[in-house]
């Protein structure tokens, strides 16, 4: 009997021993791995300090949201583990480049690389927005990795970019690797409140950044950007939980209004957004890696379809899905169950081929493509 509990204690201490090195060595990581990036501090922190959409050192919500409980993450085990269809067992259909480049300036080209990331081009102006063009949504490489496309993303071709918009710092919308390859090519970054803390300790210069807080907006030639809210939350380490903020961005010009909601439960504010700045030509809606665990901090399918109608879309699109499991459900799940409420509800959606680059207002791929 004594020896067995000395094995058990033995085994106790080793137990023990390795959780206490491997929280060191997270924390460790945490604090020097360049991709995590870095919170606001100093002036940066000052003015976060200063909006009315701070308080008790964090960000908040417009109204109260839950990001939901460990029992009820914990409940969706079953499902991350014996789940069916969760990413697709083939390789998926992409159309990068061929619609070739030659712009007009009067339209408005559109082109989705899959999740929540776009190029669009307008009254001559590259807009590129939370452009996650990496193989994992983690800063390692053993993380969720992307689903498997017919040819990889020419990240390459993405040069002479005006603008850059990122939503909020999550690892599926602001990727290190990918801002490091293109921070040369963009002339200017957009951040919600706080998100440039992170770009400027990439060696990115302070006066290539502009941070917006809610219904902040500036102009950059033609276009004009405004940051508007969104019910979400953010963080990449450990202890940086809502030290930034999170947004929506209204894109217009003269000839063309557009809306992105980024990542964010459903809420008022939408209706809010559409009544300050709608109709808009396109609406791009969060839809995908939801579950009812997190129902507060991500919409479902039909809450997507019904945030297009409150903010005045003219022409919606599903966004955040296409390239990650991210959550339980069915990875087809977003597009049937948006589509179907889109039609139930009379509201007109696109959804183009991953790669497909279209003319808004003219063209509108309808093509089923996970289909095939």
């Amino acid at each position: 009997m004594r020896r067995v509990w000395k094995f058990l204690k033995r085994t106790f201490l080793v137990l023990v021993s390795l959780l206490i090195l491997f929280t060191i060595a997270v924390f460790v990581f945490v604090g020097t791995a360049p991709q995590i990036g870095e919170s606001p501090s100093g002036a940066d922190l000052e003015r976060i300090e200063a909006s009315p959409n701070y308080g008790d050192g964090e960000f908040i919500n417009l109204i109260p949201t839950a990001l939901g409980s460990f029992g009820e993450m914990m409940g969706t085990l079953p499902d991350a583990i014996w789940g069916e269809n969760l990413a697709p067992d083939s390789v998926l259909p992409v159309k990068f480049g061929e619609a070739g480049n030659q712009t007009i300036d009067t339209l408005t080209y559109i082109t989705w690389y899959g999740h929540s990331a776009f190029l669009i081009e307008t009254s001559g102006y590259r807009i590129l927005i939370d452009p996650m063009l990496g193989e994992y949504s983690a800063p390692v490489s053993f993380g969720t990795q992307r689903y498997p496309y017919e040819e990889p993303i020419p990240i390459e071709e993405l040069t002479d970019i005006d603008i850059l918009i990122l939503s909020h710092d999550h690892y599926d919308h602001l990727d290190y690797a990918t801002v490091i390859q293109l921070k040369d090519e963009v002339a200017h970054f957009y951040t919600a409140l706080g998100v440039g803390s992170h770009l400027k300790s990439w060696d990115i210069p302070e006066e290539k950044i502009t941070e917006l807080d809610w219904w902040e907006s500036n102009k950059v030639g033609e276009v004009e950007l405004i940051a508007t809210p969104a019910r979400h939350f953010s963080g990449r380490g450990i202890l940086d939980r809502n030290k930034t903020q999170w947004a929506s961005w209204v894109i217009r010009t003269a000839d063309v209004n557009l809306y992105f909601s980024g990542d964010g439960g459903y809420g008022p504010h939408f209706e809010e957004i559409g009544n300050q700045y709608g109709p808009f030509d396109l609406a791009m809606l969060e839809c995908g890696q939801y579950n009812e665990a997190w129902s507060q901090i991500h919409m479902m399918p039909e809450e997507s379809v019904l945030a297009g109608l409150d903010v005045r879309a003219d022409l919606i699109m599903p966004i955040h899905w296409g390239a990650f499991a991210l959550s339980v459900h069915e990875w087809t799940d977003p597009i049937l169950r948006f589509k179907a409420e889109s039609g139930r509800r009379g509201l007109p959606m696109v959804h183009p081929y991953i790669g497909e680059r279209f003319v808004l207002g003219i063209d509108f791929p309808r093509e089923e493509w996970w289909l095939e």
